[in-house]
């Protein structure tokens, strides 16, 4: 299937008491090496194993302002192609993000809410750049 669509999961953000704890808890105890905002897995992408692609899961503080507006504990990052023309597309369903898009050197991201009011993050990756972020393999 070609065109604007859901490619796989992004990422994994969820609300958590104490960040720095959980992440040396899963650290030590599963071994997820933790960078940054959390942990990376790494994998090659099915139709080109000489593509790499990744998965971020990330626990953020319980305070945090950035699932708003969803009241949900945990937020889905999904990777997409052609974020433009999917946007496009969910406009003429009548379904509008909650921001602009954000364009950053690792891709381009924006927020909509689904129906039952969680807060889904739409992610175009730029993978080579993303990799020279200091992400890790979990092998």
């Amino acid at each position: 299937m070609s065109g604007p669509r859901v490619t796989g999961l992004g990422g994994i953000f969820f609300k958590a008491k104490n960040p720095a704890v959980l992440k040396a808890w899963y650290e030590k105890n599963l071994g997820m090496r933790m960078v940054g905002s959390g942990t990376n897995f790494e994998w090659h992408q099915g139709i080109d194993s000489t593509k790499k692609g990744f998965t971020l899961w990330a626990p953020f503080k319980e305070t945090t302002k950035y699932f708003q507006p969803s009241e949900k504990q945990f937020m889905i990052n999904y990777r997409v192609e052609q974020l433009d023309a999917l946007l496009i597309k969910l406009k003429a369903s009548g379904i509008l993000p909650t921001d602009s898009v954000e364009r950053v050197s690792y891709g381009s991201f924006v927020h909509l809410m689904d129906p039952e009011g969680n807060k889904i993050e739409l992610w175009e990756p730029n993978d080579v750049e993303y990799a020279k972020m200091g992400t890790i393999t979990t092998k």
